[in-house]
């Protein structure tokens, strides 16, 4: 079974019934994110090199074709005309690490119209996930300032493939390194770690440990210090690094009770012990919001350990994206439904100084001083360019965020800056509500049951729709 059976029942039931009403002209569709959540002042694009990587490799296969009968209840034959089902389209794209807003198209796919409804799962969940992560991530590196974060979340995330997709966002969004050794080795990250608290408890006591510990690890050690007493823990900890000769590299790890308090202390002791040198590690359910208040109060804490919070992006879990048709057989598209309207058409969306973007027709002029965000990464089925690379998206964010304005760069209420529509795609976006809503009026009309005639069922008396301008905003 393929990546292909990685997609909800409904997408193989619309893709069976288009290639049976020879439905296979070119599709158009945008995925995007409706509305930011709360206590987000933008979004970090992310998740688009796997997603090029599966349609890359999209193929529905005979035992997909047998997995797909057996969840309809229906005989194999009768859903053949998925077999070798392809992708052969293209895929415009905003790069990984780039900023974007809400109604921003990431990804806009054209294809037959089987293939671009059958990808669409696999591709909001890959985008939706991994632009989640990222966006925290970074929020954690805003709030740090200058102090190194580092990745700790594995054992937390929703399982081992999202803790390899959080180590690598947090490396793209300036991570300092991580606690995940597979994460580590394949995106050639700094792998980082010191002790459990078990491994204290399996000592007879924590000087014990601490000199068990530097025997095994003759480099610089990092000490959990807060198993019994956090105090006498650092104390213990200082005596064993100056008698060992461990201070230069050496770290003490905080992890529970009041953080900042806590650090302060131990810094005396630190100092007090010749230990300058020593840094403070903090962890224990950090995320933005704690590093923030922790760096503001002036706690001496030199390295945050940010895991199970920002692994999960927990404040913020999901995000409301979209996947919808916005054009089809060179036809413009929209929904209309109540709060849920759709932009109709290819587009592109212009990045301006000060992210005063404006999102327009695919192939109308650029807006004075505006840069495109979308890019064609696929073309054919086929990528376009070689693989993009963590580095390179490390740099296209470190560039975003430094003309981002302040205000949304904040932790605690931010405010987004909102794109504009541009007046080509909202005369668009006009025509064709126009035509729907006159299309919509003529069957009311139709149905409406002559004099006399008793009005019930679908002839009863509804409200029309009035023809009107584009919604102010996209959903």
């Amino acid at each position: 079974m393929s990546n292909a059976m990685t997609t909800d029942l409904y997408e193989a039931t619309m893709a069976l019934s288009y290639l049976r009403e020879d439905m296979t002209a070119p599709a158009t569709f945008d995925l995007y994110i409706r509305d930011l959540p709360p206590e987000r002042g933008f979004l970090v694009a992310a998740g688009l090199e796997p997603a090029l990587d599966y349609l890359s490799g999209f193929r529905v296969g005979p035992e997909d074709v047998e997995a797909f009968a057996t969840a309809l209840h229906r005989p194999a034959a009768e859903l053949e005309p998925l077999l070798g089902l392809g992708f052969e389209g293209e895929v415009r794209a905003v790069p990984e690490g780039r900023i974007v807003l809400a109604g921003e198209p990431l990804l806009e796919l054209t294809a037959p119209l089987p293939q671009a409804q059958l990808v669409e799962t696999y591709l909001l969940a890959q985008l939706s996930h991994q632009t989640t992560i990222a966006s925290k991530a970074v929020r954690c590196v805003l709030a740090a300032g200058d102090h190194p974060v580092l990745d700790f979340s594995l054992r937390r995330t929703h399982g081992p493939q999202a803790g390899m997709q959080a180590a690598r966002l947090g490396a793209m969004a300036g991570f300092a390194g991580t606690s995940n050794v597979a994460a580590a080795h394949a995106y050639g990250l700094a792998a980082s770690g010191t002790m459990a608290h078990a491994y204290i408890e399996a000592f007879p006591d924590e000087e014990t440990a601490f000199r068990a510990f530097a025997r095994g690890h003759p480099g610089p050690v990092t000490y959990l210090v807060d198993t019994y007493d956090t105090l006498t823990g650092v104390a213990t900890a200082a005596r064993v690094l100056r008698e060992l000769g461990l201070g230069a590299g050496s770290a003490i790890r905080l992890d529970s009770g009041d953080l900042g308090a806590l650090a302060g202390r131990a810094r005396r002791i630190l100092d007090e012990a010749g230990l300058a040198q020593v840094r403070i590690v903090a962890s224990g359910g950090l995320d933005e919001y704690a590093v923030e208040e922790l760096v503001g109060a002036g706690a001496p804490i030199d390295v945050f350990a940010v895991g199970t919070r920002v692994g999960v992006s927990a404040d913020s879990a999901y995000l409301d994206s979209a996947y919808k048709l916005v054009a089809y057989d060179g036809r413009p598209v929209m929904k209309l439904s109540s709060a849920k309207a759709t932009a109709p058409g290819a587009k592109q969306v212009w990045r301006r100084p000060g992210f005063a973007d404006v999102i327009g027709e695919r192939d109308e002029p650029p807006p004075r001083g505006g840069s495109p965000l979308l890019e064609t990464v696929m073309r054919d089925g086929r990528r376009t360019g070689e693989p993009d690379t963590l580095a390179r998206a490390r740099e296209r964010l470190t560039a975003d965020l430094a003309g981002l304005p302040p205000q949304a760069r904040r932790i605690r209420e931010p405010l987004p800056p909102r794109p504009a529509t541009s007046p080509p795609l909202a005369r668009l976006a006009g025509r064709v509500r126009h035509r729907l809503e006159h299309r919509i009026a003529a069957k009311h009309q139709a149905e409406r049951p002559g004099p006399g005639a008793e009005r019930t069922g679908s002839g009863a008396a509804r409200p029309l729709p009035q023809p009107g301008g584009a919604p102010a905003r996209w959903r």
